[in-house]
């Protein structure tokens, strides 16, 4: 259920990434749910080879150089996903921040198992 749910998130990221970005466009509901769905498997596949491929820029950069490969990562998969586009490296750039951003946020509010967890005193 918790995966279910950060395909969905991850795909209305990808909604609002594209509302907000000039040069990043969506289709419809279906490319960005399959968009979403490749990206959280490139996430936990491709990503970690590319940190540790690219290990000694990240220290140099101070780890500056994870926000390239998340826009790199975000661009693999607008080129796979048939509706979904991307213009250039600037746009993917912008596009992965933004749903880096509120993938983060929606994660940190909901658990594995789906349930929404807010914290009030």
């Amino acid at each position: 259920m918790g995966f279910l749910l950060r395909v969905v998130v991850n795909a209305l990221a990808i909604m609002l990434a594209a509302s907000i970005v000039p040069g990043i466009s969506v289709d419809g509901v279906v490319p960005a749910l399959v968009g979403g769905l490749l990206l959280g498997l490139v996430n936990a596949v491709v990503r970690p080879v590319l940190i540790i491929l690219t290990l000694p820029i990240t220290l140099i950069t101070l780890g500056l150089f994870l926000l390239v490969l998340n826009g790199l990562c975000f661009w693999l998969v607008a080129s796979i996903v048939k509706g979904f586009y991307v213009a250039g490296f600037w746009s993917a750039f912008l596009g992965a921040l933004i749903v880096s951003i509120v993938s983060w946020t929606l994660t940190a509010l909901i658990s594995d198992s789906g349930k929404v967890s807010i914290i009030t005193r």
